[in-house]
Order: structure tokens, then C-alpha cells, then sequence
């Protein structure tokens, strides 16, 4: 299981279960929110990951993470 922000480069690898993070120098967060918005994000994230590791999969899976904004040089 990944979480990552490159899917592409986890399906390569062989990645089963796939989870997109935020940023590439922040996966599991975003520095340019509060506090408060980034526990919220990662809580998402991790909660995500949890249930593609209950979940039964037969091939690749992409997880998406519900509601998380990415960024771009903001």
C-alpha cells in the first residue's frame, strides 16, 4: 500500500492499493492551511488508507481521498 502523490510511478512499482497524497514534499498534509484544515487532511488521508487495507482487491487500486485539495506552489 502507497500513499503518494505520483500514482503513476506506485502503479509501475506494482503497488496494490494506492492511496494520492497531497504534494510531493507534503503527501500527508498541506503547510499552506491552518492547523486545524491540515489535521483534518491528514485524518482523510489515513482514514482512506485504513479502509483500502480492509478492503479486498483483486488488481490495482487507486483510493481516492475524499474532499482534499491539492496545491501547486501556493
Amino acid at each position: 500500500m502507497h500513499i503518494c502523490t505520483v500514482t503513476p510511478i506506485s502503479m509501475t512499482v506494482g503497488a496494490n492499493r494506492i492511496v494520492p497524497g497531497v504534494s510531493i514534499p507534503h503527501p500527508a498534509g498541506n503547510p499552506h492551511v491552518s492547523r486545524e484544515e491540515e489535521l483534518k487532511i491528514r485524518e482523510k488521508i489515513v482514514r482512506t488508507a485504513l479502509k483500502a487495507l480492509e478492503t479486498e482487491i483483486t488488481e490495482q487500486t487507486v483510493f481516492e481521498v475524499e474532499s482534499v485539495r491539492r496545491y501547486e506552489n501556493e
